[in-house]
């Protein structure tokens, strides 16, 4: 009995659904107010990352979303047909009203009766989910490029698509949805350093010429502009100009507003090239017996400490030296390297207060 008192309660539940819009005296005409409010919510996702409150990767994923219903909400306005007379429209309604009166319950029973099995055990939750989750993004990307195709020149739609397209590693597809954007949007630091960023996709990670130039369009459009920035030096490491690399890098990390989420990343590739051998260094140093190889480390931990005693602003840098002493056994080079480090730093006490709990962590102090 409770099951067929559930199926009532949801079938005038339905009722009431149908019942409610057709009783208003007047048809209404969707307004214009939902693509507002959708405009807006993109525009204040692209606020909040350029003042660094998000990460990319949760900006172009909202931005996505919104963009998916602007552009749903925009085929629902132009495909709705204008209202009916007065005297055509009340009569729709009536007629309307009486089909769910009657005809939608025997519908409904009758179907269920007929093949509904009610002892069945439902699907697991998560086992709905995988599903939808699988084919939800086929199908969002089908959906928008179907709209692309009816509608080549919605700027929207190409920013929507684009990202998309480069998650999925469909960098050929990215490259022309960001030059569709540049073409039809016109043209901003944002959208030149996403056009090389896709280039280097289609190249396997290589930042070819001609995603360099749109990388150096990108910064001569905006110096902070962090994309092409990073890449600029990627592509000086790649060219074997580690030094530049390293000069963009620590420039960038230097200058980087407070709590930006890219500033670890840029961080780990400055500590990369300047804390480590690099690939040339790991070979020669595999063919090197045990002296040789800690000359060659001693080598590399020196001309560290050459670099910051000519400029000093590196906190990473130092408190690399600090370790490396320690790790080298020389407790004395350590101490002073923090000594140096206090003098280098002294104008900032954020960075003197890492350098203080580095001594006090390996018993440096006195």
């Amino acid at each position: 009995m409770t099951l067929w008192f559930l199926f009532a309660l949801m079938t005038a539940m339905a009722i009431f659904a149908v019942l409610w819009p057709l009783a208003r005296v007047k048809g209404m005409l969707r307004s214009g107010s939902d693509l507002a409010v959708y405009r807006d919510q993109l525009d204040e996702i692209q606020r909040d990352r350029a003042a660094g409150q998000i990460g990319e990767v949760e900006a172009e994923a909202a931005k996505v979303e919104v963009s998916r219903r602007l552009i749903g909400a925009a085929d629902a306005q132009a495909a709705t047909p204008p209202p009916p007379p007065v005297a055509t429209a009340t009569w729709h309604r009536r007629l309307v009203a009486v089909i769910a009166l009657v005809g939608l319950p025997l519908v409904a029973g009758g179907l269920y009766l007929k093949v509904g099995s009610p002892d069945l055990p439902g699907q697991p939750l998560s086992a709905r989910a995988a599903d939808v989750q699988n084919q939800s993004i086929d199908h969002l990307v089908m959906q928008v490029e179907a709209h692309l195709e009816a509608n080549p020149e919605d700027v929207r739609g190409w920013e929507v698509i684009a990202p998309v397209y480069l998650r999925l590693g469909r960098f050929d597809e990215a490259v022309r949805a960001r030059r569709n954007l540049l073409r039809l949007g016109g043209e901003t630091p944002e959208r030149q350093s996403d056009l090389g960023e896709a280039l280097v996709g289609t190249a396997n990670g290589v930042v070819t010429a001609e995603a360099k130039a749109a990388f150096e369009r990108a910064v001569a459009l905006d110096p902070q502009d962090v994309k092409g920035r990073y890449f600029l030096g990627l592509a000086a490491e790649q060219d074997g100009r580690r030094a530049d690399a390293v000069s963009i890098w620590r420039g960038m990390v230097a200058g980087a507003p407070a709590g930006a989420a890219w500033v670890g990343f840029v961080r780990s590739e400055l500590a990369r090239l300047e804390g480590g051998p690099g690939p040339d260094d790991v070979a020669a140093a595999a063919d090197l017996g045990p002296e040789q190889r800690m000359a060659m480390i001693r080598g590399m931990v020196e001309k560290l400490s050459d670099r910051l005693h000519q400029d000093g602003t590196d906190l990473e840098g130092w408190l690399r030296l600090v370790r490396s002493y320690m790790v080298l056994g020389e407790r004395d080079k350590a101490r002073a390297a923090a000594g140096d480090a206090r003098h280098a730093l002294a104008s900032d006490p954020e960075k003197l207060r890492r350098i203080d709990e580095l001594v006090k962590g390996l018993g440096l102090e006195g």
